[in-house]
């Protein structure tokens, strides 16, 4: 019997088909998918002694080791590719005012990446007017008029 003469190396195959079913259901980056093609391979190897086909031990290996490449490319598509707030993607933004505060002029509200800003200018805004994000202090935007003031409001 195939199994009985050598259990150490069924072991050793079932972590390596273990290991290849955890690389495609953990969030990682081909290390346990490596390390599981290794010992199949290993495991395969100790049993390819009693009889097994050889071409069966190499098509095994080599479709373990397609998956995990396959299972790699799709994993480096869906990294982040850049970041994508933060201040350095606040200065230059454009946006519209959105109402000016109570007996001011100079400071209103502005929705910018899914939040609203507090903000300030050092000349008049109008809601609806189109203004740049120029500077960022705490919890306050410094923005700068990017066009005329929109007629009629």
């Amino acid at each position: 019997m195939l199994l009985a003469t050598n259990p150490f190396a069924v072991w050793l195959m079932m972590f390596g088909i273990a290991f290849l079913v955890a690389e495609a259901l953990l969030p990682n980056y081909g290390v346990i998918g490596l390390g599981g093609i290794l010992m199949f391979v290993i495991g395969a190897v100790m049993l390819g002694n009693n009889d097994v086909p050889t071409p069966l031990l190499v098509g095994l290996a080599l479709v373990s080791a397609l998956l995990l490449l396959t299972l790699l490319i799709h994993a480096l598509k869906t990294r982040p590719r850049h970041t994508i707030s933060g201040d350095t993607e606040l200065f230059g933004s454009i946006t519209q005012v959105l109402a000016l505060q109570p007996g001011s002029v100079y400071h209103g509200w502005v929705h910018l990446q899914g939040e609203r800003w507090q903000v300030r200018s050092t000349t008049p805004l109008q809601p609806g007017q189109r203004v740049q994000v120029v500077a960022r202090k705490g919890l306050m935007l410094e923005v700068a008029a990017t066009d005329a003031a929109p007629q009629g409001e």
